[in-house]
């Protein structure tokens, strides 16, 4: 890793900048974004304890069993520690089970085993956490691998010093083997999107001697268990343990072979080497040190879902158990992400930073295929009905145009044809409405189709990305024109009179009466303001639409200028997205939720590109802290992230399946970005600060680079970009059409 800082500092300011991106993991706040509840999210995060894409997190668990706000940062009582595949409360858990350590009787009951904490004697980290559990007068702490962890517990004196294993309700069993100081059981416990004979499996074993030990079912199907045993002031008592989806006897392979006789300490460490190997790819300089604790935050969060669901067998092959089909088969498998949210820049930013890890994910969507029948949208862990679009084919797209390679792309191919002209077993799976869209070019308001609009804009746009992978892999030229046709539907449903997109019936008449300001109904979560925005590859075409550059302008400019009115008639109740678009105070700008997330790079596509820097940095300073009410909405299985993270090093993929990324305005004053192929992206704006936002010049490998776009394939190359930053803008760089990024008006291939 290399850091340059290219201003005079102190040295001081100089050794904390060379600390800090030397060990990114302390700068990560896993606690950003845990002050949320159900009625206002500021992230609906949890603190994983975890390695990147480890099949198993962990949390300090302060909900009530089941509930999916898990963690929640103004609780004040710890019910238990979780083994934990939640991707969001709303989807909820799956395969979940818990510890919790106690003195004096032994309490099954979640409730009279809580204990109460505080912030104050907590430390939460990627690769650690720790927490004083005050009525029991215990120190927890984790750390973990990719399927397995261990408990360092400090008790004190106590004749009854116990553990309690709670495998949770709606089915689960729990065995003690006192002898040997070892449970076993498993939990079938989950939210839906699993087969019949679902089961995660767990083991733990105890370096404490057993004294007594008790099992209890507190009602039918809710298994618990108890290891007790007498404890010194200060004893310590390690506890390691793993699971498995696949059998009792995978979980014993995944203890031994990830913990086996390792320390505390060393798997502690270990951890922390992986974060810091993955967290350091990008190292920045020059900003604020709560501009790089949110910087490291994000990036924290872009490295966790979906997680890994295989497994390595007893010969070191991998193996998965099938969230599809129920069977144990090679390969491998990944669950927890939806991709409404994520192909919009969580894939991306994998594609750049961490393409290998995408490539087992390309792996992975080729087996849902062939044992589901389809591509999942939501995963958790297999098919959910949540959510539109066909996104499968934008993250299928983005990651073999983007350089990918090596896995069956032809079989993934045939699955986004499949996908693209059916409708699923579910309306989250597929496309629902594929008949009506495929005949009349939309999906109509009036068949009793709901979000008919977004999923009318989403599938135009996934025919786009089927088109360019078409072209990539040289098919049939029928099927490219074809594609290629469809990616120009979202014009049918423009309405010249409003400027924005609008509901159609079958029989070809707009909806009536609307309300561009009601959520819901034609759209998803969003209203007409924030979906117009969705022609992510030909904004030109969306530009001629509503009338020229100048109107597209004027159009931009209203979502910030509007007030934050809405209609919520179509839920019943306000919804927490519209309450976190009411309260920020950017107009219609409702940055919490996805649809809208790319707009203001928009304006890289018209004669004014200066407003596009103005917005970016106002959104990271005005939305986005390292504290636990760090996020303006749902974190969202790291898109929210990847977002700040684009835009924190200055571009940003608005059009997922192109190979370019629209400038935005760098940060820091410096960013070292290692690739996986050993090559360098080096970002200098030295002159970069709070006032300094606007970009007068861009210099390309030492030369005057005037568009408002960066190729893919150049920065994998290596690439050193300076940036001339102000505080006025440059009201003559990139206005001309020449300038603008991609977009399908203007490609004439």
């Amino acid at each position: 890793m290399r850091l340059l800082l290219l201003i005079p500092c102190c040295l001081l300011s100089f050794a904390l900048q060379a600390q800090t991106t030397q060990n990114p993991v302390a700068l990560v706040n896993t606690l950003m974004g845990t002050d949320s509840k159900m009625e206002l999210s500021n992230g609906n995060a949890y603190p994983a304890v975890a390695v990147p894409w480890g099949m198993n997190f962990w949390i300090p668990q302060t909900g009530k069993m089941g509930d999916g706000w898990a963690y929640t940062y103004d609780a004040d009582k710890i019910r238990g520690f979780k083994q934990t595949h939640q991707p969001s409360p709303w989807m909820n858990d799956h395969g979940q089970f818990s510890l919790m350590p106690g003195t004096g009787a032994v309490q099954f009951d979640q409730d009279k085993r809580a204990s109460w904490f505080s912030h104050k004697a907590e430390v939460a980290q990627p690769h650690y956490y720790s927490v004083y559990l005050a009525d029991a007068n215990i120190t927890t702490e984790i750390t973990p691998t990719e399927r397995a962890a261990i408990f360092r517990l400090t008790y004190p004196e106590a004749d009854s010093a116990w553990l309690v294993i709670d495998g949770f309700d709606k089915g689960s069993e729990v065995t003690i083997d006192k002898e040997n100081a070892r449970i076993t059981g498993y939990t079938v416990r989950n939210s839906g999107g699993v087969p019949a004979n679902f089961r995660n499996y767990f083991i733990i074993e105890l370096d404490k001697k057993v004294n007594w030990s008790v099992s209890d079912t507190l009602k039918k199907g809710h298994a618990v268990g108890a290891v007790g045993f007498s404890t010194k002031k200060g004893e310590v008592v390690h506890i390691k343990v793993a699971s498995s989806f696949i059998s009792p006897e995978q979980a014993t392979i995944n203890l031994k072979r990830e913990v086996g006789n390792k320390s505390f300490e060393q798997v502690k460490a270990e951890a922390e080497t992986v974060w810091n190997e993955k967290l350091g790819v990008v190292a920045v300089g020059g900003g604020s040190i709560d501009q790089m604790r949110t910087f490291y935050s994000c990036l924290y969060r872009t490295l966790l879902f979906p997680q890994k669901m295989y497994e390595l067998d007893e010969q070191g092959k991998i193996v998965h158990y099938s969230p599809y089909n129920g069977e144990v088969l090679p390969g491998y498998m990944f669950s927890g992400t939806g991709f409404w949210d994520t192909f919009r820049a969580l894939y991306p930013l994998l594609n750049l930073l961490y393409p290998s890890i995408n490539k087992e994910m390309q792996e992975g969507l080729i087996n849902d295929y062939k044992e589901g029948g389809f591509l999942p949208e939501w995963s958790s862990p297999g098919y959910r009905n949540v959510m539109v679009g066909n996104n499968s084919a934008s993250v299928v797209a983005d990651a073999y145009i983007k350089g990918l390679r090596g896995y069956d792309i032809n079989t993934l191919y045939e699955a986004l044809k499949k996908d693209a002209n059916t409708e699923g077993p579910m309306d989250a799976v597929a496309r629902r409405g594929a008949p009506y869209y495929n005949k009349l070019g939309y999906v109509p308001y009036n068949v009793g189709i709901n979000e008919n609009a977004a999923r009318t804009l989403e599938y135009a746009y996934d025919d786009f990305t089927i088109y360019q992978l078409a072209k990539a892999l040289n098919k049939p030229q029928k099927e490219i024109d074809l594609y290629k046709k469809r990616s120009q539907n979202y014009r049918n449903l423009f309405d010249n009179e409003t400027k924005l997109m609008r509901g159609k019936n079958e029989d070809g008449s707009f909806q009536s009466p609307f309300n561009p300001l009601k959520w819901g109904d034609a759209f998803t979560e969003g209203n007409s303001w924030h979906y117009t925005w969705s022609v992510f590859h030909d904004i030109e075409g969306l530009k001629q639409l509503m009338g020229g550059d100048k109107m597209f302008i004027s159009m931009l400019d209203s979502v910030f200028s509007m007030p934050p009115l809405f209609d919520d008639s179509y839920y019943g109740f306000t919804i927490h997205e519209i309450r976190e678009m009411q309260i920020m105070n950017m107009g219609q700008y409702a940055h919490g939720n996805q649809p809208i997330q790319h707009m203001t790079y928009l304006y890289n596509f018209t004669s004014e590109p200066w407003k596009a820097q103005y917005w970016i940095r106002e959104v990271m300073n005005k939305l986005y802290t390292p504290a636990p009410d760090g996020y303006c909405g749902d974190e969202d299985n790291g898109q929210t992230s990847a977002w700040y993270v684009f835009s924190a090093i200055g571009f940003y993929p608005v059009c997922p399946g192109t190979d370019q990324y629209v400038l935005g305005a760098p940060l820091f004053k410096e960013v070292m970005i290692s690739l996986e192929n050993g090559k360098n992206i080096e970002i200098l704006a030295p002159e970069n600060n709070h006032a300094n936002f606007y970009v007068n010049e861009v210099v390309y490998n030492g030369s005057v680079y005037d568009k408002n776009w960066l190729a893919h394939s150049g920065l994998v190359k290596g690439a050193k970009i300076s940036f001339d930053m102000t505080s006025k803008p440059n009201t003559k760089r990139g206005v001309s059409a020449v300038n603008w990024p991609f977009s399908m008006t203007f490609d004439k291939k």
